[in-house]
């Protein structure tokens, strides 16, 4: 039996350790340090940013970008049902109502145009999550707003050292939310962020951040005491996790290489199923630059799919699937009174397969892309001609 593929590994080495250790030498370990201040100031220049707050995660990112909103019982935010459970809680959690837009073919993005057919008077924001490090079409969606008062908020949890239109992802819309948990490209461990090019909105923020109080602007001696002005809660991650964050920072272009190569020869690899009809690839449109968080394809036969998963991982391929939709979790149905209808969502959702991609997977498995292959020969019967399918 060969070797088991694990579905993702974090890159590290001694760096990291070195970075905590720094840390520690500075004897501040909590949040807001010269640590995150230090690596607060490159990610805005590197992102072309004007502010940034780092999170304990995406999660917390979101939560602070729905409250910034102050929604009204009944106010409504459009969100993909393919997301992660963290897009719809956000809103839940304060009040609001999500509906659910249908996603397109190829890059499992939100759809603009069904998004547009969503929109209502109580309409107060569109969450596009950036999917597999591949941009949703802000200015698609941009353009269906016109001059509405709806803010955008990227839900970049994939989407960290990926750009759409030359912009990095999390800067295109009113506020960006990104993710380094361990799964990410770029990860601290649990962590994540909030990003936005509006001083009203980072003023907010920084108060929901600190517990609803303005003690940033004491410290920075705006105020000559500090107090309970706002709703908030303690969204600030510490300088720990900021050191580990900075060693990965440096190693973005290194990171992004390797996944780049994982991802390619996969795509490569595949084609021959997908001209065969068994199988459909992800699609990187023209305008977008990927960091190739995800490598997934469709089975064409919803049938073929919890097939081949177990065929992947009989043979030691950690292949997965993702999201059980939203609008059809038992949660979802519940907030529901309608019945929704998403029929790209649900066959795409039902006939996905995520491959293993991380930055050593060519290094650990030099043969991983083969026993992928091989697996889907046999399952779809293609080894019959070697000479055509090797």
């Amino acid at each position: 039996m060969k070797p088991t593929i694990p579905f993702h590994k974090p890159f590290t080495d001694r760096d990291e350790l070195t970075a905590v250790e720094h840390v520690f030498s500075t004897g501040i370990l909590r949040g807001d340090g010269p640590t995150s201040r230090e690596l607060q100031t490159i990610l805005c220049k590197d992102l072309a940013c004007k502010h940034l707050f780092f999170t304990t995660s995406c999660t917390h990112a979101l939560e602070m970008a729905i409250m910034c909103l102050n929604l009204n019982s009944g106010d409504e935010v459009i969100i993909p049902s393919f997301t992660f459970v963290s897009t719809a809680n956000a809103i839940v959690i304060h009040g609001g109502k999500p509906v659910y837009a249908d996603i397109l073919h190829g890059t499992l993005n939100i759809d603009p145009e069904d998004v547009k057919k969503k929109i209502t008077h109580r309409t107060r924001a569109i969450i596009p999550v950036h999917y597999a490090g591949v941009a949703a079409n802000v200015s698609s969606l941009r353009t269906i707003i016109g001059d509405r008062n709806i803010l955008i908020i990227e839900d970049a949890a994939q989407g960290v050292d990926a750009s759409f239109e030359g912009k990095a992802l999390g800067t295109l819309g009113d506020i960006g939310c990104f993710s380094f948990h361990d799964t990410k490209n770029i990860t601290c461990g649990e962590g994540g962020a909030f990003i936005t090019n509006s001083d009203d909105i980072a003023r907010k923020a920084e108060i929901i951040r600190e517990k609803g109080t303005n003690r940033s602007a004491f410290l920075r001696g705006e105020v000559d005491k500090y107090t309970w002005i706002n709703k908030g809660s303690s969204f600030i991650q510490s300088d720990i996790l900021a050191g580990i964050l900075m060693a990965q920072w440096k190693k973005r272009d290194q990171i992004k290489k390797l996944r780049k190569y994982a991802w390619q020869t996969y795509s490569e690899a595949l084609k021959k199923f997908q001209k065969a009809g068994f199988i459909t690839l992800p699609v990187i449109p023209e305008n977008c630059e990927s960091n190739y968080h995800t490598f997934f394809l469709n089975t064409v036969n919803l049938d073929h799919r919890d097939t081949l998963l177990s065929k992947f991982k009989e043979s030691g391929i950690g292949a997965s699937f993702h999201y059980v939709p939203l609008h059809s979790s038992p949660y979802g149905r519940q907030l529901s009174t309608i019945t929704v209808s998403l029929p790209q969502t649900d066959y795409l959702s039902s006939s996905l397969i995520r491959l293993p991609l991380y930055p050593a997977l060519e290094s650990d498995h030099p043969d991983f892309a083969k026993r992928v292959v091989d697996v889907l020969n046999d399952y779809f019967h293609l080894n019959r001609n070697k000479s055509e399918c090797n």
